[in-house]
């Protein structure tokens, strides 16, 4: 299992470009298409800048900003699973499992982080 959190990202945000790829072309699913890529990369881009941030409460903001990108493309899979937009339900599923696994990677990272800043 890769355990760094960047790869993880970008093959995360690689794995949703393929997804959306996948879909069926009609009116909703180009919009479910369209919010899931603006959110499910969200979280790749966002960890990139809190790792520049300026300060620890800089880089909480901006991974509790990946962290909500993370909950809003959970939905929007969610929302294509049940909707049975796509007949690979294997890759929706895996990427599902990923999404909960970063969640729970950015929770703790959060609390972490906080933590530290309380401890300063």
């Amino acid at each position: 299992m890769n355990f760094d959190l960047e790869d993880r990202l970008i093959e995360y945000s690689a794995l949703i470009i393929e997804l959306t790829r996948s879909m069926s072309k009609d009116y909703v699913s180009n919009y479910l298409s369209n919010q899931l890529v603006r959110s499910g990369l969200s979280p790749s881009l966002n960890y990139a800048e809190a790792q520049g941030a300026e300060s620890r409460k800089d880089f909480v903001h901006k991974m509790k900003i990946a962290l909500k990108e993370l909950r809003e493309t959970r939905m929007n899979l969610k929302i294509i699973e049940r909707s049975q937009f796509l007949s690979d339900t294997g890759k929706l599923t895996s990427i599902l499992d990923e999404n909960n696994q970063l969640i729970s990677i950015f929770v703790k990272s959060i609390e972490t982080a906080k933590k530290n800043m309380n401890n300063e």
